[in-house]
């Protein structure tokens, strides 16, 4: 069954994005918020929760913007990404989070993201 992608949109404020990308993209700002630990090999990544392992691929970085992982056991078709956008107008950024989800676990999944990324507002100040 194919899964949904769902789009996610977080007001990060005044969070300056240079700040913000080392909290999305390196293993030691993701292990602040996203996961109990994560390693880097590569483009190869380890997330661990409760000292249980789980990998993913970089699939694209645009630095200081965006970066894309797939888990190593999920479909081909399906990622998960982080993208910073700075509104030239109001100085706000955003953090805009993708990812796919089975039908019927959306709002779950969605509920886990808003979990996380409020951890992650709480460090930066937001």
């Amino acid at each position: 069954m194919p899964k949904n992608k769902y789009i996610l949109e977080f007001d990060m404020k005044g969070t300056p994005a240079s700040l913000l990308w080392q909290y999305i993209s390196t293993p030691n700002g993701l292990r602040q918020w996203f996961a109990d630990d994560v390693e880097q090999d590569g483009k190869h990544f380890t997330f661990y929760w409760d000292n249980y392992p789980t990998e993913a691929v970089q699939l694209s970085l645009r630095s200081g913007e965006r970066i894309k992982f797939r888990w190593a056991d999920d479909d081909d078709k399906c990622y998960f990404e982080f993208k910073i956008s700075v509104s030239e107008l109001t100085g706000k950024t955003q953090l805009i989070v993708t990812d796919f989800a089975d039908s019927g676990e959306e709002e779950g999944s969605k509920a886990l993201w808003d979990k996380q990324v409020k951890a992650l507002k709480r460090m930066l100040g937001c």
